[in-house]
């Protein structure tokens, strides 16, 4: 067990929230009628906004005839069509998928399908993971076991799988004996050498996100690393799980968030962006080396595989992404995205870091800009940033613990790919204006 000391109980708290009414585009409504835009989708959920009509009337046409046909009776028009988009979008040989109903289960999913690879080719011994610190993979007790998330591990030690754990692959905090030019070397040869150390033969995958989201905070993956990681894993037959629940689907302006590293993985679990919130819906997906393994269907599903009206909400949304172009725009606007946050905080000397992929940006506040030095803890500053947030009319996603997992502090930005320029805007300015807010008011500014 970790042996940090927890954060203090009141920063689990989001204080005392607003009842959300209506939505529509990038703005929620709440039950006395303020306005708030949406400026992080939630936690990075809503990519074409709220309210879209095409979508509920995709969704209701669905209901209207069924609702759901079990997936172990029947397969579906809708549970088809999604399976060729995202095979299109995937592109390679990840043609293969489980559908479940959200991140934590396509990520358990993965897990179980990597044991089962190594199952079915008789190597029985490959039953370990190895994973980063400061990842977060979701909250089953399999996806929790492969994250490095401090705070929300705590009350479940004790009955977590006993998982290998890598230093976190940040340019910005590389680790120790390397720069930001050579961290993302250094984190491969971490982690060859972790296989080496416990066995080739005890270890099923490598599970990490290609951007870290909330435990990190839209940390990219360092030039040339997961090539690297692709060759280690390769040479020593462990799979390589590619985690783009938080930053995949478009997120970061490709489809697959490693399609940018020019990678494949072997198994890649995507959730948030495939339905846009408007049902719970998230896939599992395997390559042709995996699939070819198994002799029947793999062994991970749930009564709700497959739901059809999910899965019909998941086609009009990426129908959408795919005639608007969507992901395009988000691959086009993320310099300039990025270059507004920088001039909103040109003055502000607490802003250590603004980085991340497509509409997938977190600014990091530090105390120092030279030594990096988080705020401590017991500010609770990602907290009153939320809701200093929200009584400016703004939903963004601070999180805390990212320098150590329990200090360090992040504001994460993961607006609609559709957003307007004028929306951009405002969710800049409504977010430095948080943080200068709440800065000055705790005297750290």
């Amino acid at each position: 067990m970790n042996n940090q000391s927890p954060l203090p109980t009141s920063i689990h708290s989001t204080g005392n929230m607003p009842k959300v009414a209506w939505a529509k585009g990038s703005y929620l409504y709440d039950a006395v009628g303020k306005q708030y835009i949406d400026g992080s989708g939630g936690p990075a959920v809503y990519c074409i906004g709220h309210g879209n009509e095409e979508v509920n009337a995709a969704i209701a046409d669905q209901l209207g005839r069924i609702a759901h046909g079990y997936r172990y009776n029947f397969t579906t028009d809708a549970l088809e069509e999604l399976t060729e988009i995202i095979s299109a979008r995937c592109g390679g040989t990840l043609k293969h998928m489980v559908y479940v109903t959200g991140g934590s289960e396509a990520v358990e999913s993965c897990l179980k399908l990597a044991l089962q690879y190594h199952y079915a080719r008789g190597d029985l011994s490959r039953r370990k993971f190895i994973a980063r610190e400061r990842s977060w993979h979701g909250n089953t007790l399999g996806a929790l076991s492969v994250s490095g998330f401090l705070e929300r591990k705590l009350a479940f030690e004790g009955s977590l799988l006993d998982v290998i754990r890598l230093s976190p692959t940040n340019a910005y905090r590389p680790i120790e004996g390397s720069t930001a030019e050579t961290v993302g070397e250094a984190s491969a040869t971490e982690l060859e050498n972790a296989i080496l150390k416990a066995g080739a033969k005890n270890i099923a995958a490598f599970i990490f996100e290609p951007v870290v989201g909330a435990a990190g905070g839209c940390v990219p993956a360092p030039d040339g690393y997961a090539k690297r990681v692709r060759e280690v894993c390769d040479r020593h037959g462990v799979l390589m799980i590619s985690d783009e629940v938080m930053c995949g689907a478009g997120r970061t302006g490709t489809w697959r968030a490693l399609e940018k590293d020019g990678v494949e993985p072997d198994i890649m679990s995507i959730a948030k962006g495939l339905a846009a919130g408007y049902l719970p819906l998230g896939a599992a997906i395997y390559s042709d080396k995996v699939s070819a393994a198994f002799s029947h269907a793999p062994q991970t599903g749930h009564t709700f595989t497959g739901h059809t009206a999910c899965c019909a909400a998941g086609v009009a949304v990426q129908k959408i992404v795919t005639r608007e172009k969507l992901v395009e725009r988000v691959a086009t606007n993320e310099m300039k995205f990025k270059a507004m946050l920088s001039n909103a905080f040109a003055d502000v000397e607490a802003v250590g870091d603004i980085r991340g992929r497509g509409y997938f940006i977190a600014a990091e506040l530090v105390q120092n800009r030279k030594t990096k030095k988080p705020f401590d803890a017991v500010h609770k500053l990602a907290l009153h940033i939320r809701q200093q947030a929200l009584e400016n009319g703004l939903i963004c996603y601070p999180v805390g613990g990212n320098a150590d997992g329990v200090n360090g502090d992040v504001v994460i930005l993961a607006p609609p790919y559709n957003a307007t320029d004028d929306e951009l805007a405002e969710i800049v300015e409504k977010t430095a204006m948080s943080v200068k807010q709440v800065l000055e008011r705790l005297g750290l500014g």
